[in-house]
């Protein structure tokens, strides 16, 4: 039986490892994410959960370290957690403007093996166009400060989906298929 510790304080992956039956502890990594596109969407993501996995890894003697990092890919430009709401209007009104890539990469890192997996996902959404009055209600209700993207496909930012293509759960900040898979080859099955 392996020792499970989340890298995140995200209350959405914290619901999603819970929902799948997982019996985890929750110890946030320190380290701060890069935002900087210099190579691949892909290659950005990766790395940030590597190293946030890292961090907390090396708190530990034995376990096994779920980490993630979650963007918003507009064009070639990144889209994080907003600074501040005015940050989180602009960036929900260019968001449901056209269609937009979210990508989350993954890191498990079985630290008695010394043993890394990664993996990444992406899925496309399309939002409903948006205008400023009902971004303002909706931020009324939901913080969109600690959410990629500033909203919450899972809550009432739900209501704002047109379609997506691709994994629902990647939207949340958690593919849990992708998951599922990395914790098999470090010796961790659900089921």
């Amino acid at each position: 039986m392996h020792k499970i510790i989340l890298a995140s304080k995200s209350k959405a992956r914290q619901k999603l490892l819970k929902q799948i039956g997982l019996k985890f502890q929750v110890v946030e990594s320190q380290i701060k994410e890069k935002h900087l596109l210099k190579g691949s969407c892909r290659d950005l993501v990766i790395g940030n959960a590597i190293i946030k996995a890292k961090d907390v890894a090396k708190r530990f003697d034995s376990g096994v370290v779920i980490a993630a990092d979650t963007v918003v890919l507009s064009g070639r430009k990144i889209i994080g957690k907003p600074k501040d709401i005015k940050d989180a209007l602009k960036t929900l009104k260019l968001l449901s403007k056209r269609p937009q890539w979210v990508y989350s990469g993954l890191a498990v890192i079985d630290i008695s093996r010394n043993k890394i997996c990664t993996a990444y996902d992406k899925t496309k959404i399309y939002m409903h166009h948006l205008d400023e009055g009902q971004i303002q209600k909706y931020f009324r209700s939901v913080s969109p400060l600690n959410k990629a993207g500033s909203f919450d496909i899972q809550g009432l930012g739900g209501i704002f989906i047109e379609r997506i293509e691709g994994c629902f759960y990647n939207v949340v900040g958690l593919p849990i298929a992708k998951l599922f898979k990395l914790l098999k080859k470090v010796g961790v099955d659900i089921f």
